[in-house]
């Protein structure tokens, strides 16, 4: 048996990366993971057994680096200098550094790593922070790959574009070697692992049995709930203020917007609703207009169902103390394993050691 890719997971979070290295059946072996989050690493741990290092990573040295030995490197750095929404103060955001160390920190290593993979919102494409990316690994001899991607793209009723950067160190070599140094808007494709899906599944598929009133479908990922289903309900006050600027979904939908880390506290652009009751329609347009929203049964999307529509398997639990506002934070700042593991199933393929 091959001896395992050694990797070294960046910004650990609650372990979308490394769920998705297994998902992309990788023989690899996380000998390090690093987050500054106390409450993503109690997750973390409680999934994995392994606790991330919680040390500021902006004060590890070549030599640190060096001495793991790692041939890949995955990161998923602070998004909020590229948010549209932020400031944009790109490099300039005190959130970036930590980044931007480690892009200084690689160039005087004795070995670096054999690849790299970055994951980032939109918008960190046109970035400073990017350019500075781009030119410290072109100088240490990778090629690169670029994607944008949604896991639309991938089967799931689920809209968060995110960028990615895919980099191998020379003489390693990308299977779709025409795409190289490209940011591509499509999923990497070859005749014997197609990517991408046909359609995406309906949001029903996604959710909690017990939150289910409209048949007997079955949910992926049904795991039993810790939650009382009416605290998931939309106040009245909230439909009363905001019902014009709420995303509703229905089970049949077939895509769902982008749930933020502020999901649950806010409904104003932090994620989709759906609407439960039998008669709901698919969508609001066949709605009747003298339908209330307050007859839709708008409730929130749970922990579970947040982490489903991400792909995090059904053996992924949080610990009890973790409350249900910082599960919403977690989940709204990992990553899609339906997209990810595929690519690093791309990044790992006909790459020799």
């Amino acid at each position: 048996m091959e001896s395992p890719w050694r990797v070294l997971e960046f910004y650990s979070g609650i372990g979308g990366m490394r769920y998705s290295l297994m998902e992309a059946g990788i023989n690899g072996e996380v000998v390090e993971a690093f987050d500054i989050n106390d409450r993503a690493n109690d997750v973390y741990e409680y999934n994995f057994g392994h606790r991330p290092c919680q040390g500021n990573i902006q004060t590890l040295t070549a030599n640190d680096l060096d001495k793991y030995r790692a041939h890949a490197w995955l990161l998923s750095p602070p998004c909020q200098p590229y948010t549209r929404q932020g400031l944009q103060k790109h490099s300039g955001d005190a959130r970036a550094s930590s980044f931007i160390k480690i892009l200084e920190v690689m160039q005087h290593m004795c070995q670096p790593p054999l690849m790299l993979f970055v994951e980032n919102v939109v918008g960190f494409e046109v970035s400073d922070t990017h350019n500075q990316l781009i030119d410290v690994i072109r100088g240490l001899g990778f090629v690169t790959q670029e994607f944008i991607l949604s896991p639309l793209q991938f089967g799931v009723p689920y809209s968060r574009p995110r960028y990615f950067c895919l980099a191998k160190r020379k003489p390693l070599s990308f299977l779709n070697p025409s795409d190289d140094n490209k940011l591509i808007l499509g999923p990497p494709f070859d005749a014997h692992n197609k990517m991408m899906q046909p359609s995406c599944k309906q949001i029903k598929s996604f959710l909690e049995p017990q939150h289910v009133d409209f048949g007997k479908d079955k949910v992926e990922g049904g795991l039993e709930s810790i939650h009382d289903a009416d605290q998931f309900a939309v106040p009245t006050s909230l439909i009363e203020r905001w019902g014009n600027a709420m995303d509703i979904v229905y089970p049949e939908s077939n895509r769902c917007c982008c749930f933020t880390k502020s999901y649950y506290r806010y409904v104003k652009g932090t994620g989709s609703l759906l609407a439960t009751y039998q008669n709901a329609k698919q969508n609001s347009e066949e709605t009747d207009k003298a339908t209330s929203l307050k007859e839709l049964g708008l409730r929130f999307f749970t922990p579970r169902e947040v982490a489903n529509l991400h792909s995090f398997p059904p053996t992924f639990k949080f610990p009890d103390h973790i409350t249900l506002k910082q599960q919403f934070a977690l989940l709204g700042n990992s990553l899609s394993i339906a997209v990810v593991g595929p690519l690093l199933q791309y990044l790992f393929s006909q790459s020799t050691q």
